[in-house]
């Protein structure tokens, strides 16, 4: 009798210490693969397919690596992280849709960092993409960092389509570098606190190296915007090349170093 007793109690406890056990933990650096599969644990040897499943399996402030090239497809980031593919080509084919989508609102109040960082991506719209990146988000999430850097935005042109769209409302960080915004039938950057319908909490935005070609309009900083352009190329484009609008807040636009030429027209103030 003791020894069933004894044999009952290590039975319990065993099962208690593996209810105790995460069944997938996630990882601080995932990876995917064009022959990989989201029932892997996206792990270097077993990588997962697409960006979307290995989002839910890095961990907060974790990284995300492509192991070959492939078309990884569209991705609603909703915590802060890297996805950073460079030296290996990695893109996402967002036909009729968009290709990031990143809601601040959906990231945790613990997140301290609230940063997304994006490098080395070919988003590619194949001419019916709508945004190529879009962020938004407001109270009660406040704030917000988005790095993107050595990327291509290409081919949106299905309804209002843009290559990025950043309509916060609680304000944020904006960060592009090496990267190129082309062929959209309406705008390459646009960044509109409050959507532009309304001036939200300002947004700060630096832009080097940018190439922005044969899109609408070029670069448009609109109600509540500190934005700095340097070292880019804003050409061939149907609309306005930069246009800075303080209708409902203020707005500040400092240009250096730029080539500004074969616009509709080059700077609307």
């Amino acid at each position: 009798m003791r020894s069933s007793s004894l044999s009952l109690t290590i039975a319990a406890t065993s099962l208690l210490l593996l209810a105790a056990i995460p069944a997938h933990a996630q990882a601080s650096r995932t990876w995917v693969s064009g022959v990989g599969d989201d029932a892997n644990p996206c792990s270097r040897t077993a990588p997962c397919k697409t960006f979307a499943g290995a989002i839910s399996k890095t961990a907060l402030n974790g990284e995300i690596n492509c192991l070959d090239p492939g078309g990884f497809g569209a991705v609603t980031i909703t915590k802060s992280i890297t996805i950073d593919c460079h030296e290996v080509f990695a893109s996402i084919l967002n036909s009729g849709t968009n290709g990031i989508n990143i809601p601040f609102n959906s990231f945790a109040a613990t997140d301290v960092r609230k940063t997304v960082r994006l490098r080395n991506l070919n988003i590619n719209g194949i001419a019916t993409g709508l945004l190529g990146i879009r962020i938004t988000g407001g109270s009660p999430i406040t704030g917000g960092t988005v790095i993107i850097e050595d990327c291509l935005i290409d081919g949106n042109f299905a309804g209002n389509s843009s290559g990025l769209f950043d309509e916060r409302t609680a304000g944020g960080q904006l960060f592009i570098s090496n990267t190129t915004v082309r062929n959209t039938g309406f705008n390459g950057i646009v960044i509109a606190p409050g959507g532009g319908s309304v001036a939200g909490a300002r947004i700060d935005a630096a832009f080097d190296n940018l190439r922005l070609e044969n899109v609408g309009l070029g670069v448009a900083a609109l109600n509540n915007v500190r934005l700095t352009i340097s070292r880019s190329v804003i050409a061939g484009n149907n609309n306005t090349g930069i246009v800075a609008s303080g209708a409902l807040a203020q707005t500040e636009v400092n240009a250096s170093n730029n080539v500004i030429s074969s616009n509709a027209t080059g700077v609307l103030n």
